[in-house]
């Protein structure tokens, strides 16, 4: 099947999504944060995520429409509750706010809990970036079994546990992005390469046994077996301080036993938002960020690589790529994708009208 064009993606997971109970802001904030995943590369926060949302709408575990609720406003500090509203608007109005407050104040910490899934981190970042300020997020993974396990541990105990740091560009130059999961790929990866009937790379899962494996069909389908931590035991610490920062410190709901499991998705996020400006003069220190990546992309690349990249620039140039080409759909992801809008009232001849014309 050819690429799709981002534009055809997005009205097909807005008229999903509305189906499924969004109204009209809502339905196109789920859209644009989807298409835009897949545009940056990320297709496993991407349009293939639609079939997890309908399922946890419909056994209510996600909630569509909810209004962000805040629990506590200290100052600098914001705690917030989503009360399981989509992550797509819930961390849309979290982000906002603590962008005004980091303007008025010089930072901002947010503490947002439980939210259904808050997708690709990396978009919030952008979010703030947006309004000149610099961001750090850490995010744990909660409502279901866990997915990755720990340095030394041979089954699953903390989820996917993302981190992300971004910098406003200037003068034109793109942000710095850093956007990862502590698991040494991202659960949706695994379930990409297993729609695609591809392996995944060697040393990033465990079977059941704790022993190694290349093959996520079982993994992606039963849970059984577990993604390790990237970079050993440097990941994994990173990791519990997500899970740390992000859900205990805050309120939110941790990946500990003693919470009830719907086999939804709760995400529980810790941001700090910082204006640059309080630092000091910005021209300098943006002088000075430009000529630390000036000196790193003067060095001639390592064996096997054509360029030297900065956090951001595969993003960066996987979507003027895919804004140009459109944007690879796997038949089976696209399968579930019809399917799970037909669940939701729709036909899979509308539906199929809209991707293909």
């Amino acid at each position: 099947m050819p690429n799709i064009a981002a534009e055809r993606l997005h009205r097909l997971a807005s008229t999903i999504v509305r189906a499924a109970g969004s109204n009209e802001d809502e339905a196109k904030a789920v859209a644009d944060h989807l298409v835009v995943a897949n545009l940056t590369g990320h297709d496993s926060h991407g349009v293939g995520m639609l079939p997890d949302y309908v399922k946890n709408s419909r056994i209510k575990v996600l909630v569509p429409n909810q209004t962000l609720k805040v629990v506590r406003d200290v100052g600098a500090v914001l705690v917030l509750d989503a009360g399981r509203g989509y992550g797509q608007t819930m961390a849309r109005d979290a982000m906002k706010l603590g962008a005004e407050r980091a303007r008025q104040l010089g930072c901002a910490v947010v503490g947002l809990r439980n939210s259904s899934h808050v997708g690709r981190i990396g978009f919030w970042a952008e979010q703030c970036a947006a309004e000149g300020l610099m961001s750090l997020h850490f995010v744990n993974v909660a409502d279901h079994d866990p997915l990755q396990a720990p340095f030394g541990c041979s089954s699953a105990r903390l989820g996917t546990n993302p981190f992300c740091i971004g910098i406003p560009g200037a003068d034109g130059k793109p942000m710095l992005l850093l956007d990862m999961a502590t698991s040494a790929i991202a659960f949706g990866k695994a379930r990409v390469a297993r729609n695609k009937g591809l392996p995944v790379p060697v040393g990033v899962l465990i079977d059941a046994d704790g022993t190694p494996t290349t093959d996520p069909t079982t993994y992606v389908d039963t849970r059984k077996g577990a993604l390790l931590s990237f970079g050993l035991h440097k990941g994994s610490g990173l990791a519990i301080f997500c899970e740390i920062l992000g859900g205990a410190m805050i309120g939110g709901q941790t990946i500990a036993p003693h919470h009830e499991r719907l086999d939804g998705i709760v995400n529980s996020m810790f941001s700090l938002i910082v204006d640059p400006a309080v630092f000091g003069d910005l021209d300098t220190m943006r002088q000075e960020v430009q000529a630390v990546i000036d000196w790193i992309k003067a060095s001639p690349p390592a064996p096997g690589f054509e360029a030297v990249l900065m956090p951001g620039e595969p993003e960066s140039h996987a979507r003027a790529q895919r804004s140009r080409d459109g944007i690879p759909i796997d038949p089976k992801s696209l399968g579930d994708i019809i399917a799970a809008g037909v669940s939701v009232g729709l036909t899979e001849a509308e539906l199929r009208q809209i991707v293909e014309g």
